[in-house]
């Protein structure tokens, strides 16, 4: 048994028997629930323009469960820097860390949060994809006006999200904790872990390497059972596959009809073997693993099931497992 922060990411999936508005209604019980179960972070990511995903703004998300909440950090997982002016994250994530000092965590991204290029383009007044260059100036211009412009008191703690080596570098030259999109570019992990921290350069916001490392994880009480939870994801990442992000999130029974290319189950299969599904003990041994492998400093789990009542049973039975340390 490893002692070891835990965190998670809420992607808002939106059942297709329900409404955009019921995904709304169940972060209020899920901010509640992660904080009592023990959890030191919960981060929004942002998505646009998807069936199976709210389109609910991260800083709008992060100003809810901050007030709810009294223990929890709370914050984007990540807020996409192409898609925003980087004075307003400064002044929005500035304002919350100011009024929940201690508790604000500000997760800046590259991607666009959407597979449709026409909505990609609106949320830039029609600019087309950032480029290198674009996307790290934005990073360091945010980072400025945080100190230059905001400066309202306690910092929001600033993590950089990243599913590549090119965003690690980006990291260790900035001196900016990383959250690894294992759950996304798991062979991409290690290499990526590793020049960041042979390139780490200290800076004000954080004085060493520091790794989070973010993993889809199912956990139910079988094998079976979370093989069925999982199976809606399947779906929609068999979807994506394809290149196609329309697909919309199915009911468990709907996924178990579903009929997948061979192709796609080989590749579920391989995506599958590197994430943490399954019962309880496979599931702790998993995450222990990739712990060993990545010497991370924290997990984020990420947990695309259909219902909540089940998605909040996986949280449970992972902290069944995983000691969490003692919050001050």
């Amino acid at each position: 048994m490893i002692t070891i922060p835990l965190g998670a990411l809420e992607v808002a999936m939106v059942q297709t028997d329900s409404r955009p508005a019921d995904t709304l209604r169940d972060t209020t019980e899920f901010a509640r629930r992660l904080e009592d179960l023990g959890y030191l972070r919960l981060w929004y990511a942002e998505h646009h323009h998807s069936p199976a995903i709210g389109a609910f703004p991260p800083v709008v998300l992060t100003a809810h469960a901050a007030a709810l909440t009294s223990s929890i950090r709370v914050g984007s997982g990540g807020v996409l820097a192409p898609n925003h002016a980087p004075i307003m994250l400064a002044e929005q994530f500035g304002t919350l860390a100011a009024l929940h000092g201690g508790r604000i965590d500000l997760g800046i991204g590259r991607g666009p949060g959407t597979f449709d290029e026409s909505t990609a383009r609106a949320l830039r007044r029609g600019a087309g994809p950032t480029t290198d260059d674009e996307y790290q100036s934005d990073v360091s211009a945010t980072l400025r006006f945080l100190v230059d412009e905001v400066a309202l008191g306690p910092f929001p703690e600033l993590w950089l999200l990243s599913s590549s080596t090119a965003g690690a570098a980006l990291a260790a030259e900035l001196g900016l904790p990383i959250a690894f999109a294992h759950h996304i570019r798991p062979d991409n992990t290690l290499p990526a872990l590793d020049h960041y921290r042979k390139h780490f350069s200290p800076s004000r916001w954080c004085d060493r390497p520091r790794v989070l490392i973010c993993v889809e994880t199912v956990c139910a009480e079988t094998q079976k059972e979370a093989a069925w939870l999982a199976g809606p994801m399947d779906v929609v990442k068999a979807g994506l596959l394809k290149g196609r992000g329309d697909i919309p999130f199915p009911t468990p029974e709907e996924a178990a009809a579903h009929s997948f290319a061979a192709e796609d189950v080989q590749a579920l299969a391989s995506f599958r073997a590197q994430q943490a599904h399954g019962s309880p003990e496979t599931v702790a041994k998993r995450l222990m693993d990739l712990v060993a492998v990545t010497g991370a400093d924290e997990l984020m789990l990420v947990t695309p099931v259909y219902a909540l009542a089940d998605r909040l049973r996986s949280y449970e039975l992972v902290t069944q497992h995983i000691m969490l340390p003692a919050t001050s």
